[in-house]
């Protein structure tokens, strides 16, 4: 018996697995090698491949396809129609499915509608990815990014708001939704405290 929620329209093959609390909407395919974990919501005509990993709680939204070699943590949210690639310079006519590169998006990072990632990178902690956006390198923690090609503007806190810091250097900040501590050390952020 299924401990997760699918759609009549939706199909699933043998063999995927998908988490308890799990919603699975109109129009989506599974693949029988993906692993979804609990509390998952795959939206309207999503597509996710054999060798792909989703962590709890992560949200799809509508149109994406998730394809092999991509790995999603826990808490990613991926907004309508991005995108994600796996070959770096495909050609119809050249096999290159030995080619695959990965790409990693860490825990609560947030990947706005219609952004591209380009495969073989890695999206940080929490970091934020504005609509529209081409990611064609690595993604600090906690960096917001945009644009096209994508550079960093700024930087989030885990819940959501735009911290008011310099991009590199030293200094501290709070979020104020939350009170959590957030430092700039080199370059990096780090949450220090609550």
């Amino acid at each position: 018996m299924q401990e997760y929620f699918k759609h009549e329209s939706a199909i699933v093959d043998e063999g995927a697995v998908i988490g308890a609390r799990s919603r699975v909407w109109h129009f989506v395919h599974v693949c029988g090698g993906a692993k979804i974990g609990e509390e998952v919501s795959l939206g309207q005509n999503v597509f996710v491949g054999n060798k792909v990993t989703i962590g709890n709680k992560c949200k799809i939204q509508n149109n994406v396809s998730v394809y092999d070699n991509v790995h999603l943590e826990e808490e990613v949210f991926c907004g309508p129609s991005m995108v994600f690639t796996n070959v770096y310079n495909p050609r119809s006519g050249i096999e290159r499915k030995d080619e695959y590169l990965d790409t990693l998006v860490k825990k609560g990072a947030t990947l706005g509608a219609n952004c591209t990632i380009v495969c073989g990178t890695t999206i940080g902690e929490y970091a934020f990815v504005g609509a529209g956006a081409v990611v064609n390198k690595d993604v600090k923690p906690y960096a917001l990014v945009v644009g096209v090609p994508a550079k960093q503007i700024g930087w989030m806190s885990e819940y959501g708001q735009q911290l008011d810091l310099p991009l590199s250097g030293n200094a501290k900040v709070v979020c104020e939704n939350t009170n959590s501590v957030y430092e700039l050390k080199d370059g990096n952020l780090f949450k220090t405290g609550e």
